[in-house]
């Protein structure tokens, strides 16, 4: 009898098979002498659309809400159907006697797997592949450990707790609204929270009156010193007569009242969880969340170079500290070579800085794999996101950087005056990165200076050479990027208007609002839905995501409900809830919504509409901004019709240097800039030819042929299918 192994997807499945030895390959499995290996396509089965629960449904009215099937029914997903039946018929193989479910380790990972079997009707007995890598001594140690299969039952319930719960609130509350106002307006327990805080970080700018301060610097025997206020420790104040009168009155001499020499010690930045990852990478280089997300996986599929990515913690358990050794050797390559060797010569002492068991759910920090690493193998962007991880996993490794803070503290007058300066010692794990580098999570931290100062004794008299006024506003809160906004998401605690402490308990111990394997597609979905936009790096709400927040109902926007949720899938999946109870409650949670969205008075209206005629139904359009350039959108959801007017590109204009727009159609594209600069396509492609950087033939069809299907595809909603058939 042989074993049915089912991995997530195709890249997975293949190194399972070589590390078992399935040597026989055929388009949907590889089999050997005791496995068969087979795999997904991430989701093959799904629940039901609305529509397939009865004719009422097909026509959308708020007559057939509330939507809450009795009986739930899954669906196989069309497009993937061949890959569905393949693996169905190797499930009821009558050599097969039991099958390992080797899917992601994760809530979704295990639905994937138990959605395909429970679709097929199969009662074969199961066991669970539970790994973080996918190196090949990870599969075979994963499969020396195999687990039973019953004891991610309660996982298992919770994902679909999940789904069911997401579906019932989420196509409710989007046909209500939807029909309602008529307009595609489409509403999530996780989405429509994270607007919510976009909105309020705008109307916190808006309303935001700037405020001048004042300080004053005094320069003394060659140091400069700073104003302190005596009663507050201020270096600032409103008051700028103040400020003037003690600059004026001020004697050319400051004693000095205090010298202080302390050694100090800082510790590595911990190590990397996803959203960390994906918020310095945003910083760094301007990536995605959803692009650092991709990265991610081919680093950890394809190339089994890091552990797996969607991880929300940043510690290692105590019985991975045999295999740090290994894991240094494995990634001492190119710049980390002479860091990772000399590391590797000392002994490891694990500490709670790093290593602690309660820190770790499912899965442990990111860091590399025993897999040697072949740095030339790895594209630029790979590159980028390997070296934040293993540079980090060094610097934890490291000793800690030791220097010695100096502080000076004077008098001129009656007014106090400090100075303060770091010498380094030992750089210790600041050692690992570039000069310059500062932790993006340490903003406020005074930069370690080489400088020191003129040696000089408490009681010291000063000349004072130079006494000056300095003035500034304060700043308005900055508006999200796609960095900053998915670690809101993680703690969106402080860039709440009010603090509940039941709220950040709740916040705290749910991580926030949504997952890290979610967040970067519900930002997304923001985007693809033209609720918000970009304007640069910046993201705006637009005034579609402005009037959907009004006509929301309140409990759909706040975090503490999606949180409280989340909160609840955590009982279920450590078998203290049921999921029957959990979802009786989110019945009775969508018939309230239902009910206040039907009785509400709110209006909607199209602000953005054009004098441009959609093409195939004759009414006009709407022009929003996607994510990677405008689009002229029909306003009729039945239509569906849309074009894109122009594209964000790479390209360079030659005048300012700014990256352009690609706009028009055809023969008739050209690049255009913000500095007023135009340059047609073909022209652009003859200028970079000569300069010797031009792309060949087959490089600008690919391009071409990729702005093409982008412009094509479908929009990023969840409920983009449902929407583009709504009949009123």
């Amino acid at each position: 009898m042989k074993h049915l192994v089912i991995a997530e997807k195709p890249s997975v499945a293949r190194d399972i098979a070589r590390v078992l030895g399935c040597t026989k390959k055929t388009a949907a499995y590889m089999e050997g002498k005791d496995y068969i290996v087979t795999w997904a396509l991430g989701h093959l089965v799904t629940l039901a659309d609305p529509e397939q629960y009865g004719e009422q449904y097909k026509t959308w009215s708020m007559d057939t809400l509330p939507m809450l099937p009795g009986q739930w029914k899954l669906v196989v997903i069309r497009q993937t159907a061949r890959q569905y039946n393949a693996v169905k018929e190797q499930i009821f193989r009558k050599d097969v006697s039991d099958i390992i479910i080797a899917t992601d380790a994760g809530r979704e990972g295990e639905l994937v797997a138990r959605w395909i079997l429970d679709k097929a009707g199969s009662r074969k007995p199961l066991k669970r592949l539970w790994i973080s890598s996918v190196t090949d001594r990870a599969i075979r140690d994963g499969f020396a450990h195999l687990r039973p299969g019953k004891d991610y039952d309660n996982l298992y319930h919770a994902a679909v707790a999940r789904a069911k719960s997401d579906w019932v609130v989420g196509i409710n509350a989007t046909r209500a609204l939807t029909c309602k106002y008529n307009a595609q307006l489409s509403c999530g327990r996780v989405q429509t929270p994270t607007l919510a805080m976009i909105a309020a970080r705008e109307e916190e700018i808006r309303s935001f009156v700037p405020k001048p301060y004042y300080g004053l610097k005094a320069v003394a025997g060659g140091i400069t010193f700073t104003w302190t206020d005596a009663k507050s420790g201020s270096t600032r104040t409103f008051d700028r007569a103040k400020a003037e009168g003690i600059r004026k009155s001020a004697v050319r001499q400051l004693r000095l009242t205090e010298v202080k020499k302390k050694r100090k010690k800082t510790h590595s930045p911990a190590l990397y969880d996803l959203t960390t990852l994906q918020s310095e990478a945003n910083s760094r280089y301007g990536y995605s969340a959803k692009t650092t997300l991709n990265i991610m996986q081919r680093l950890y599929e394809t190339h089994k170079l890091l552990t797996y990515p969607r991880t929300d913690s940043r510690y290692l358990t105590s019985d991975m500290t045999g295999t740090l050794k290994e894991r240094l050797n494995a990634c001492a390559a190119g710049p980390y070579r002479k860091t990772a060797a000399k590391l590797s010569m000392q002994e490891i002492r694990p500490d709670k800085t790093f290593v602690n068991d309660t820190k770790v759910s499912d899965h442990h920090a990111i860091i590399p794999t025993e897999q040697f690493v072949q740095l030339e193998k790895l594209s630029s962007d790979e590159r980028r996101i390997y070296d934040m991880v293993v540079r980090r996993f060094l610097a934890v490794l490291s000793p800690a950087c030791e220097y010695e803070e100096i502080s000076l503290t004077g008098t001129i007058g009656e007014e106090t005056f400090r100075a303060k300066a770091q010498n380094m010692l030992a750089p210790g794990w600041r050692g690992v990165y570039e000069e310059g580098w500062k932790d993006v999570d340490e903003d406020d931290e005074e930069e370690l200076s080489a400088a020191a100062f003129p040696d000089v004794k408490e009681g010291a008299a000063l000349s004072v050479s130079v006494i000056s006024l300095t003035e500034g506003k304060t700043k308005p809160p900055a508006r999200f990027t796609e960095g900053t906004l998915i670690a809101a998401m993680e703690n969106p605690v402080k860039y709440m208007e009010h603090r509940d402490k039941t709220l950040e308990k709740t916040l705290g111990e749910t991580g926030g609002l949504g997952t890290v394997a979610t967040r970067a597609d519900i930002i997304e979905k923001l985007f693809g839905s033209f609720l918000m936009e970009k304007k640069g790096n910046e993201i705006h709400i637009t005034s579609k995501g402005r009037q959907l927040l009004s006509l929301v109902p309140s409990d759909l926007k706040s975090p503490e409900l999606t949180a409280q949720w989340e909160l609840r899938l955590k009982s279920i999946s450590q078998g203290k809830e049921s999921e029957k109870k959990f979802m009786r409650e989110i019945e009775d949670y969508t018939r309230s919504l239902i009910r206040e969205i039907r009785e509400s008075d709110g209006k909607f209206r199209h602000d953005n509409i054009t004098r441009h005629k959609c093409p195939q139904c004759g009414k006009f359009m709407l022009e929003v901004n996607g994510k990677h350039g405008k689009m002229l959108v029909c306003q009729d959801r039945e239509c569906g019709y849309r074009e894109t007017i122009s594209r964000h590109t790479n390209a360079r204009c030659p005048v300012c240097h700014k990256k352009m727009e690609l706009v028009g159609k055809g023969d008739g594209q050209r690049f255009v800039c913000s500095c007023g600069h135009k340059e047609k396509l073909s022209a652009f492609q003859e200028r970079k030819n000569k300069a010797g950087k031009g792309a060949n033939k087959r490089d600008v069809a690919n391009y071409m042929k990729k702005q093409a299907k982008e412009a094509e595809a479908p929009i990023n909603n969840a409920f983009a299918d449902a929407l583009k058939n709504l009949k009123l």
